[in-house]
């Protein structure tokens, strides 16, 4: 059995889930209107392990949503990441954060799922599965227009999820497009990802691993409330 502590900090949503496995037994999360994290994060980790009855030194291995997403959330999940691996001298498991998306949705044999954050103006950071969440299209920053994600629509379904759906629901007007801009990753939907990798032992090197920015890094204002 291995337990797993999954972290997601890519987007506004401050998420930590504990699992067995592939399964969830803890989940604390808080997608506020603001970033949240430096905050939140590991008051959320520390509450996530009491409520499963372990401590840090039950735990086999720590993931990460590595990104594309905001620049300091991810700067700060894989820092408090990397420090526990470090402590512990347990492994360190990426898994992209667009994939995470995907996987909150369920899309029959043929239809596809493109999770797309926003990535200010109308640009988005996007990637193409299939029903299987097998990748179809690698992960790029882009500017949407009229013709973008044309080339998978036909007589299938393509699910567009993620804060960045909301601008493309404005510029596609196909029938076959759905939208769902209220999605957000989270780390319950990394949990099965995070042990198939840790049975595959797929870890990544501790002492070099970076987030995926994908951008170079813009600072940003806060939202007022």
């Amino acid at each position: 059995m291995a337990i797993l502590l999954n972290l997601e900090t890519a987007t506004t949503n401050c998420s930590v889930s504990v699992s067995k496995d592939d399964e969830v037994i803890v989940l604390k999360e808080n997608n506020a209107i603001n970033y949240s994290h430096s905050e939140q994060l590991h008051i959320f980790i520390k509450e996530a392990l009491q409520e499963a009855s372990l401590s840090f030194s039950d735990l086999n291995a720590v993931a990460i949503s590595k990104g594309p997403g905001s620049y300091t959330g991810l700067r700060i999940g894989v820092s408090a990441a990397k420090g526990l691996c470090f402590s512990l001298d347990i492994p360190l498991i990426s898994i992209p954060t667009l994939q995470s998306i995907a996987c909150q949705f369920h899309p029959k044999e043929g239809e596809l799922v493109i999770p797309v954050l926003d990535a200010r103006r109308m640009e988005v950071y996007s990637c193409v599965y299939d029903s299987r969440y097998t990748e179809v299209r690698e992960t790029r920053a882009e500017i949407i227009d009229e013709n973008s994600f044309m080339e998978y629509v036909s007589d299938q379904k393509v699910y567009l999820v993620g804060s960045g759906a909301q601008k493309i629901k404005e510029v596609l007007k196909h029938p076959n497009f759905e939208f769902h801009e209220s999605v957000v990753p989270s780390a319950k939907e990394m949990a099965p990802l995070a042990f198939k990798k840790y049975e595959a032992r797929q870890f990544e090197d501790v002492a070099y691993f970076e987030p995926y920015y994908l951008k170079d890094f813009v600072i940003q204002s806060k939202k007022k409330p």
